[in-house]
C-alpha cells in the first residue's frame, strides 16, 4: 500500500492534499518518526508532539521562501520528512548521515541551525527586519517550545520585538516540557492560560455582537476597544504578550489540524508581530509518554546486552555523593537549568527540596544566582552541561572569577558526545575556563576520583571551582569508602617511562596506559601522569619530567587551540626549560560531526592504537639526544 508520505518531495505537495489526507499524512509522520527513532535514538518526544504544527506550516507558508525557524531543533524531524529528506530519514544522527536538528548546510529549507534553547525570535526577528529592509513580503515563522520561552534570550527578543513591529509569526508549542517538567513563573502563567476560556473566541464574539450595533463613528470603535480590553483582561490573567507588543491567539488545540490550519490562514498577512499559542502533548503516539515525559523527550537506539557496560555512569556516581555531602553539610545547595535528571541533581532535590534549585533553561541566570547564593556563604553547585555552560560565559568571567567566589560548577558531558553533535559537545570548557583568573579546574581519570574532587572542591573557599567529566560509563573501578581531599595543582604519577611521558586529562589517562602498553612492544618506554588539573599546573612535575626525560606527550578531549597542552608548553617556557620536545594531542581546530563516540575518537586521533602511533612516530623522527637528559 503506498504512503501519503512517499508522495512528499517538498512541501509544495502538500498544497494538492485534501483534509483527510492531512490528517492521514499526520499519522504517517507520527509512525515513521517513532520507527526510525527508536533504531537510531534521538529527539523523540517534541517531534511527534509538533506533528500537526509541522503540516500545517508547510501547507500555509511557502518555504524556503517563507523562513522557518525552529527553536531548538528537538520538534524538527517532520520538518525533515517535509522538506526533500524522507530517503535519508534511517541516517538521522548517524555518521554522515542527517544531524538531529537543523543545518543551513544541510537544507534550503532549514534557515537558522539550532540545538541551544531560546534563539528562534531573535534569529527570526532579525530575518523580518532585513527581509523588509529589502522590499520583500516573505514570511518568517519562529516555533519555540515554552521550555525555551524561559530563557532570558527569548524575552530579550519578544521586546525588541514588539518594538519594531516587524512582520513575525511565533509559534508557542506549548507542552510543558522541555527535558523535565517545566519550573517556575512563566510555566504557571501559561498553565492559567490554558485553563482559562479562550480569548479568541471571546474576541470573535466581541467583534460580532459590535457588528450588530448600528455605526456610529469614531466614538463607538472606542468603547468597542475599551470594551474587548476590559473583557480580555478579565479572562485572561496579565496578558503579557499582549502588553509586549504582539497579537496573541490561543490557547488553540496543536492537535487539531483544522483548527491550526484556519488559525495560521487567518494570520498569514497579519501585519506586525503575532503570538499562537498552540498546546500539544509531548511525545503523542509514543506508548511511554502518557506515564513519562522525561523517557518520551528523547531515546536510546537498543543496546546489545552481552555489551552493555555494569559500571555506573559519571552522572550517577556524581548524584550519589553530592547527597552523600549534602548530609555532612547543609550549607550545599543544587543548581540545575531544566535538566534535574541529566545531570544527576535530581534525587538531590526528592532529599533536599528547600536547597535544591531547577532555575529552567537560563544557565545565565543559574550562575549568578549562585554567585548571590556563594555571597552569603552556601555551597552552591551548579550542574550544567559542558556546552550549556558556555551560554552564561560572561556571567563565570563577571559574576564570580572576577569576585573570586567559591561557587562550585560541575560540567557533564566534557568532551565528545556522539549522536547530537558539535551543537552538544562539551569541547571548549578547558580553553575558556583556563583562561580565568582565580579559577580551578579539574578533571578526574575515573568515577571514584570524580567524588574526591567534588568534595575537594566544596572544601575549597579561596574561588571558583571546575570539574569536568565525559558522558557515558565510568571505568568500573572501585568506590573508595571514604571521601579526601586532593591537593590543588597536584598530579599523580601512574607509570614511569624512561623515553617519553604522557601527561593525560580525565579519561584520556586509560588510553595513555593502553598506549603505553603499546609502545613497550615497539622497545619504547613509556611514563603516564594523571594531570588531574588544567589549572593550576603541577610546575614542580612537568619541570622534574620535562628535565629528566626530554619528551612530555599532552593528551586532552579537548579542542587544541588554548587547551592543556597549551597550557604545558606555556608553563615550560616561563620556566625557561630547554632541551624538551613536546606533543600535543587534542581535537583539531574544527567542528566534529556527529556519529558514535567510538567513530569519533578514532577520526580525531583519540583512540590508544593512534595515541601510541603519533608518538611513536614523534620518537623515530627526532629521538631525544642522550645529552639533553638529565637526572630526575
Amino acid at each position: 500500500m503506498n504512503r501519503l508520505l512517499d508522495r512528499i518531495d517538498s512541501p509544495r505537495d502538500l498544497k494538492s492534499f485534501d483534509m483527510d489526507q492531512l490528517v492521514g499524512l499526520c499519522a504517517e509522520i507520527r509512525e515513521e518518526i517513532i520507527e526510525t527513532v527508536t533504531r537510531t535514538g534521538g529527539h523523540l518526544g517534541a517531534s511527534l508532539g509538533a506533528v500537526e504544527l509541522t503540516v500545517a506550516i508547510h501547507r500555509v507558508f511557502d518555504a524556503p521562501r517563507d523562513r522557518i525557524v525552529w527553536d531548538v531543533g528537538h520538534q524538527a524531524y517532520g520538518h525533515k520528512l517535509l522538506t526533500g529528506r524522507r530517503d535519508r530519514f534511517s541516517t538521522i544522527r548517524q555518521y554522515g548521515g542527517l544531524s538531529g536538528f537543523p543545518v543551513r548546510a544541510e537544507s534550503e529549507y532549514d534557515s537558522f541551525g539550532v540545538a541551544h534553547a531560546g534563539t528562534s525570535i531573535s534569529a527570526g526577528l532579525g530575518m523580518a527586519t532585513a527581509l523588509d529592509a529589502q522590499g520583500s513580503d516573505a514570511r518568517v515563522v519562529c516555533v519555540i517550545g515554552d521550555g525555551g520561552l524561559t530563557c532570558g534570550m527569548a524575552f530579550e527578543a519578544l521586546n525588541q520585538a514588539g518594538h519594531l513591529r516587524k512582520n513575525l509569526i511565533v509559534i508557542l508549542n506549548d507542552n510543558e516540557w522541555s527535558i523535565s517538567k517545566n519550573v517556575g513563573a512563566l510555566s504557571t502563567y501559561l498553565t492559567r492560560l490554558t485553563s482559562a476560556p479562550l480569548y479568541r473566541r471571546l474576541e470573535e464574539d466581541v467583534w460580532e455582537l459590535l457588528g450588530k450595533i448600528p455605526m456610529a463613528g469614531g466614538k463607538a470603535q472606542e468603547i468597542a476597544h475599551r470594551i474587548k480590553e476590559s473583557l480580555k483582561n478579565l479572562v485572561i490573567p496579565g496578558v503579557m504578550f499582549e502588553e509586549l507588543g504582539f497579537k496573541y491567539y490561543g490557547p488553540i488545540d496543536g492537535h487539531n489540524l483544522a483548527d491550526v490550519l484556519k488559525t495560521l490562514e487567518h494570520l498569514k498577512h497579519q501585519r506586525g508581530p503575532v503570538l499562537v499559542h498552540a498546546v500539544t502533548e509531548k511525545g503523542k503516539g509514543y506508548p511511554f509518554a502518557p506515564t513519562s515525559k522525561t523517557r518520551a523527550h528523547g531515546v536510546s537506539p537498543p543496546t546489545d546486552p552481552a555489551k552493555a557496560k555494569p559500571s555506573p555512569s559519571y552522572t550517577r556516581v556524581f548524584g550519589d555523593v553530592l547527597i552523600e555531602l549534602g548530609r555532612r553539610d547543609p550549607r550545599v545547595v543544587a543548581i540545575t537549568a531544566a535538566m534535574p535528571d541529566g545531570t544527576g541533581t535530581g534525587a538531590f532535590g526528592e532529599e533536599f527540596p528547600e536547597r535544591f534549585f531547577d532555575v529552567g533553561i537560563a544557565e545565565q541566570h543559574a550562575v549568578t544566582f549562585a554567585a548571590g547564593l556563594a555571597c552569603e556563604g552556601l555551597k552552591p553547585v551548579v550542574a550544567i552541561y559542558s556546552t550549556f555552560l558556555q551560554r552564561a560565559f560572561d556571567q563565570v568571567v563577571h559574576d564570580v572569577a572576577l569576585q573570586s567566589l567559591p561557587v562550585t560548577f560541575v560540567m557533564d558531558r566534557g568532551g565528545l558526545v556522539g549522536d547530537d553533535g558539535p551543537t552538544h559537545h562539551g569541547v571548549f570548557d578547558v580553553g575558556y575556563l583556563r583562561m580565568l583568573p582565580n579559577f580551578v579546574v579539574m578533571a578526574p581519570k575515573d568515577e571514584n576520583e570524580l567524588r574526591h574532587m567534588l568534595y575537594t572542591q566544596l572544601a575549597y573557599r579561596e574561588g571558583p571551582t571546575a570539574l569536568r567529566f565525559p558522558r557515558g560509563s565510568g571505568v568500573g573501578v572501585e568506590l573508595d569508602p571514604v571521601l579526601r581531599e586532593i591537593p590543588i595543582g597536584r598530579a599523580e604519577p601512574i607509570r614511569d617511562g624512561d623515553d617519553v611521558v604522557f601527561f593525560a586529562l580525565g579519561p584520556m589517562v586509560q588510553r595513555c596506559l593502553d598506549a603505553a602498553a603499546l609502545l613497550e612492544e615497539d622497545g619504547i618506554s613509556a611514563g603516564v601522569v594523571n594531570a588531574r588539573f588544567v589549572k593550576p599546573l603541577d610546575e614542580e612535575l612537568i619541570r622534574q619530567l620535562a628535565e629528566s626525560v626530554g619528551h612530555l606527550v599532552t593528551v586532552e578531549e579537548a579542542q587544541r587551540p588554548a587547551g592543556f597542552g597549551s597550557a604545558v608548553s606555556e608553563l615550560l617556557t616561563d620556566l625557561g626549560v630547554e632541551d624538551v620536545r613536546i606533543t600535543s594531542i587534542a581535537l583539531p581546530d574544527e567542528f566534529i560531526d556527529h556519529g558514535k563516540p567510538a567513530l569519533q575518537h578514532t577520526k580525531v586521533g583519540l583512540t590508544a592504537e593512534a595515541i601510541a602511533k603519533r608518538t611513536l612516530d614523534a620518537v623515530r623522527i627526532a629521538p631525544v639526544p642522550e645529552t639533553a637528559r638529565r637526572p630526575a
